[in-house]
């Protein structure tokens, strides 16, 4: 399984790319002038005013969509085709915004996907951040396999959208997925109440 997370995702959108990957969807230059207004206006911080020659403006209501519309051009329709002509095995692909969680069927297909992406997210001045991004195993077998190879404990967990997955099973020895709310996330949370 592969949990990847994009570097400074929204500070690194490439204004260029954007607009033409919008321009594919929308014909109205009127509509198409405001967009680019809207990602040249720049950001106030601190009462100092910057300019953006890149990213989606931070607490735009706009910017989440924005992404969105950028990955779905860089990310999701690349994987579709990586999918289809590349993956030997099953494939499960979740995505939101810049969090993305994919299941592999076969190692080898994980390994081979994160280096091509990699690779595409460098065509379009992205990077995957490197401790957040890993390939683990996980899934039903995980534990045999961890048992087969000699390794001690339980498969590794992995965190998103604010819940840590956990390989499990049930008291007749099915495998059981249990999602926990993120530690960190659940103690601020009291401290705060």
């Amino acid at each position: 399984m592969l949990d990847a997370d994009i570097r400074g995702y929204f500070d690194s959108i490439d204004h260029g790319w954007l607009v033409k990957f919008i321009e594919h969807r929308i014909s109205d230059r009127r509509l198409l002038r405001l967009l680019q207004k809207w990602l040249a206006a720049g950001v106030i911080a601190h009462g100092v005013w910057n300019e953006t020659l890149q990213g989606s403006p931070q607490g735009a209501t706009i910017s989440p969509l924005l992404a969105n519309v950028f990955l779905h051009y860089v990310f999701d329709l690349w994987v579709q085709q990586w999918r289809k002509r590349r993956a030997r095995g099953d494939m499960v692909v979740v995505r939101y915004a810049d969090d993305t969680a994919v299941g592999f069927q076969y190692h080898a297909d994980a390994v081979q996907f994160l280096a091509e992406l990699r690779e595409r997210m460098r065509k379009f001045s992205l990077e995957l951040h490197p401790e957040k991004t890993r390939l683990i195993a996980f899934g039903r077998y995980a534990a045999a396999r961890r048992q087969e190879q000699s390794l001690r404990g339980a498969p590794e967990t992995f965190a998103f959208l604010g819940f840590t997955h956990i390989c499990a099973r049930t008291r007749s020895g099915k495998f059981l997925l249990v999602r926990r709310t993120v530690r960190k996330r659940m103690s601020a949370t009291l401290r705060r109440v």
